[in-house]
């Protein structure tokens, strides 16, 4: 008896033994819906704009923007994931009170990197006024902990003398450390070696691209090639992404490629994550859809995340998926493919539209002349049960039947956003589950604008659709 309640008494201490020091659960494949904001663990808005990513152990930190309704600057926010989806908040790491400078400002593009050798995180940012760009200044705080309060350290220009809006860091192999900002009006994008402790600017390593108007820095390195991805500087407003590469970041650097569309698909670099596991390194581009580009502030901007591909050693694609799933456990990023589709009344020969391209939610559905734009286009992703939901293209955000509409909404997966298609000859009805009312255009309307809306289900031929591509 003694020995079995020994054999016993070992096993249950083995086991609490093993659970003490058990780190956080492995990550499983998630996927990350795109275009959309995203929600923590007590489901909060993530306010992580502009930001950086640093793994620690099993977790990445995610650190970033949250402002004010005034976009000046608030909190730098952390949040934490072993997954990339699922998002606890775990501090304002820098604030208003951290120092009297901070009162009012702005402050954009945390980044935060890692001096093994001083044991110190180091946060580097760029810093304004808050009233107007005139300061164009680089900024620096640290901290023992990588997700604890942040001690500011000031604002300056590099080396006394160059403008510093947006910036980027990076720490090479070797353990050097650099900072990449905007200079000169955001006409130079200049790349910086840091001191040892990576609290200030040793040197200037390379202008390599003069007069090139770039800003919003991404560096990253790939077998051995090192990557400048970048936006042009249009303020709020998305536009063509184009990245460079070299062996030596003193250069020679190629000049600028294209990658993605004309707009990388609504949004702006903030980051390239590597996501390293089993089966090798993944890179995903990480970036925001700024809410100042459709009317509202840098509190409602969404994320677009994509996967990064590589055809070649030096050359980087970039294509849109509504759906990335990443397995932070294999380091796979990967995307969901969808077809869109148009959606044609026959009466009328018009387009299921969002109006003005909106990206916010609640806004009505209505008719309007096809003319091919994103805000016109929707995926029919299957649910595999009989219906679908009709995810627009635009503004990635679902169709949802109302009592006395139909709006485009946050995607919830609830029966209001689910509907099946029904052929009926050569068209199609789109028959909502919650009512089984057919997607109907008002009074059988052929105007522009006609609100679309969910009515009982008829021969009408403003029930009738034809999916054009």
């Amino acid at each position: 008896m003694r020995r079995a309640y020994a054999i016993l008494l070992s096993l249950c201490l083995a086991v609490i033994g093993a659970l003490a020091t058990a780190g956080p659960a492995a990550a499983a494949s998630q996927t990350i819906t795109n275009g959309t904001q995203f929600t923590d663990t007590s489901g909060n808005i993530v306010h992580a704009h502009g930001g950086g990513v640093i793994k620690v152990g099993s977790y990445y930190y995610w650190f970033g923007e949250d402002r004010n309704s005034d976009n000046t600057f608030k909190y730098v926010d952390a949040y934490r994931s072993t997954d990339l989806k699922t998002w606890e908040f775990r501090n304002h790491v820098l604030t208003q009170s951290s120092a009297s400078e901070l009162g009012t400002a702005y402050i954009e593009r945390p980044k935060v990197i890692y001096n093994a050798s001083t044991g110190k995180f180091v946060m580097w940012m760029h810093k304004e006024n808050g009233v107007d760009y005139s300061e164009a200044k680089a900024a620096v705080a640290v901290s023992d902990t990588v997700d604890g309060n942040y001690t500011y350290q000031g604002s300056f220009q590099p080396l006394g003398q160059y403008m510093s809006r947006d910036i980027t860091t990076f720490v090479d192999t070797d353990g050097t450390a650099y900072m990449v900002s905007a200079a000169n009006e955001n006409y130079d994008l200049q790349i910086y070696k840091l001191t040892a402790d990576y609290t200030a600017i040793d040197s200037l390593v390379a202008n390599p691209w003069a007069g090139g108007h770039r800003e919003a820095p991404a560096l990253f390195k790939r077998n051995g090639v090192y990557f400048m991805l970048t936006s042009g500087a249009t303020g709020w407003s998305a536009n063509q992404q184009e990245y460079a590469t070299a062996t030596s970041l003193s250069g020679p650097w190629t000049s600028w490629s294209t990658v993605g569309d004309s707009t990388a698909y609504n949004s702006q670099t903030a980051y390239v994550l590597p996501v390293t596991g089993t089966s090798g390194t993944s890179y995903l581009y990480m970036g925001d859809r700024w809410g100042n580009s459709f009317g509202g502030t840098v509190n409602d901007s969404r994320y677009v995340w994509l996967p990064l591909t590589f055809p070649t050693t030096t050359s980087m694609s970039m294509s849109w998926y509504p759906e990335v799933s990443v397995d932070t456990a294999a380091g796979t990023v990967s995307g969901t493919s969808a077809t869109y589709n148009t959606l044609i009344a026959r009466h009328s020969s018009k387009c299921a539209d969002v109006p003005s391209q909106s990206l916010w939610e609640a806004v009505a559905i209505s008719q309007y002349t096809c003319n091919s734009g994103t805000n016109q286009k929707w995926w029919f992703k299957d649910l595999g049960t009989g219906y679908y939901e009709l995810m627009g293209r635009g503004s990635s955000l679902c169709l949802q039947e109302n009592s006395s509409s139909v709006t485009q909404e946050d995607c919830t997966g609830g029966t209001t956003q689910q509907w099946s298609v029904v052929t009926s000859g050569s068209y199609v009805n789109i028959k909502a589950r919650t009512s089984g009312e057919c997607l109907d255009v008002s009074g059988a309307s052929t105007a522009n604008s006609a609100a679309i809306i969910t009515y009982t289900c008829n021969s009408g031929t403003n029930q009738q659709w034809t999916r054009g591509t």
